[in-house]
């Protein structure tokens, strides 16, 4: 069964098309979005639930905690330990699994369908139950605080950390997605508790399903997770971001290499602008090798073996980040000509031979990134947290090939101001 199941995943590739996509959504008594897809090509079924639960919701005394009870629902709930639940789930042919970012905590679930009562009976019971056993955390907590360790020697580490700092301040935005050795000391099961009780809640979650499941299962199941969970959950609001001020930061490392992060807080999900400057930024530094960075700070100067740029959009504004790894002795004039290349990019924009290939490359490979069961859960998890527009994976070519280098300057010159930028610097000679 479990050698079938990955034979089963391996070959799910769906028949439609991202245009012929039909999205069902509704939501659920107790305040949960719910969007589901139905196909029956194959007879597996993805699901995957999402809370306001990220680590922008900690607090700074207790940095971590989010992130720890996450990881702790899959290790033992209502009386049964982690090691039961793994073996269950294996037993089943199904697959479990969590994510978790600064705005959510994610748990999802693959199974065969023809298990997928006694599958989703067992991660329902992850999702309600959870043990938060003392002595199991008292063993994660070790984990993590020797990788916390371990990481606060890295320079990539080190800089990620110091640049979300730099750019957010006091904001929740600004703590470290895992905590610090500190806080995760302090973190006691009761802390867990509450933080579930108070943030896992169905009002403002959302639940995704596609594959092999009528709606009217769907709908049922759906609804008995929404109320089995945590009424009257605190509000998951998030502060706005407020213009950072401007900060220079370099941070001594041994390492032969400096690297560089280097922007400013940008865009929430659903901004207005995102298209234009999605489409400009792919241009810029986000389309690898063929992008204007790499052309100019890899390609002519040789000063680097890859740099990139990228928008996150987030609840609040996420970062637009610049970054580079360079020899010490080359970080000067890599960063001068990476802010001279912004700087040429913001004032004259795109060529139109640019856009164009931008184009081609962003609408003709996006039918490949929702081509089967997994992918299309991962981007209406997106849609379905973010509110996104049923249509919004119908209509993305379209909005691609709409984007004009008039839209694409305006958007820049607007929203882009590299006096906000601050940048970071780890290894610096």
């Amino acid at each position: 069964m479990f050698i079938k199941f990955f034979i089963c995943v391996s070959l799910f590739f769906v028949n439609l098309s991202f245009a012929a996509l039909k999205i069902d959504s509704w939501t659920t008594k107790e305040g949960m979005k719910v969007f589901f897809v139905e196909n029956h090509d194959l007879p597996m079924l993805d699901l995957e639930v999402n809370f306001r639960a990220g680590s922008a919701y900690d607090q700074s005394s207790s940095s971590g905690l989010a992130s720890m009870t996450n990881h702790m629902l899959f290790l033992g709930s209502d009386g049964i330990t982690e090691e039961e639940i793994v073996n269950q789930f294996a037993i089943l042919g199904a697959e479990t699994g969590s994510d978790f970012d600064s705005d959510k905590s994610s748990f999802s679930l693959r199974t065969l369908s023809e298990k997928k009562d006694e599958a989703f009976k067992l991660f329902k019971t992850v999702i309600h139950k959870p043990n938060f056993d003392q002595e199991i955390l008292e063993r994660e907590k070790q984990r993590y605080i020797s990788s916390l360790k371990q990481s606060d020697t890295q320079p990539d580490s080190i800089g990620s950390k110091a640049f979300m700092k730099a750019l957010y301040s006091d904001h929740p935005y600004g703590l470290p997605n895992d905590g610090d050795v500190e806080s995760i000391a302090l973190i006691e099961n009761t802390m867990l508790k509450n933080f579930y009780n108070d943030f896992y809640s169905a009002n403002g979650s959302s639940m995704v399903m596609v594959g092999d499941i009528s709606k009217e299962d769907a709908m049922k199941f759906s609804s008995e997770i929404s109320q089995g969970l945590p009424s009257n959950g605190k509000n998951s609001q998030l502060p706005k971001v407020n213009k950072p001020k401007v900060t220079e930061l370099t941070i001594p490392h041994p390492s032969s290499q400096a690297h560089l992060f280097y922007g400013f807080p940008s865009i929430k999900r659903s901004d207005n602008d995102f298209f234009p400057l999605y489409v400009g930024n792919y241009i810029l530094g986000g389309g690898g090798f063929v992008s204007r960075l790499t052309g100019e700070v890899r390609e002519k100067k040789g000063y680097v073996y890859s740099v990139y740029s990228y928008f996150m959009p987030m609840q609040e504004s996420g970062p637009f980040q610049i970054g580079l790894q360079t020899k010490k002795e080359q970080i000067g004039p890599a960063f001068d000509l990476v802010k001279k290349t912004v700087k040429d990019f913001i004032t004259h924009g795109p060529t139109e031979k640019e856009l164009k290939a931008a184009k081609d490359n962003m609408i003709g490979g996006f039918p490949m990134r929702i081509d089967s069961n997994k992918k299309i859960l991962s981007y209406l998890s997106m849609m379905a947290f973010y509110d996104y527009p049923l249509d919004y994976l119908e209509t993305f070519s379209d909005k691609v090939n709409a984007v004009t280098r008039e839209d694409i300057m305006e958007a820049f010159q607007r929203r882009v101001k590299m006096d906000e930028f601050s940048y970071v610097i780890v290894g610096a000679s």
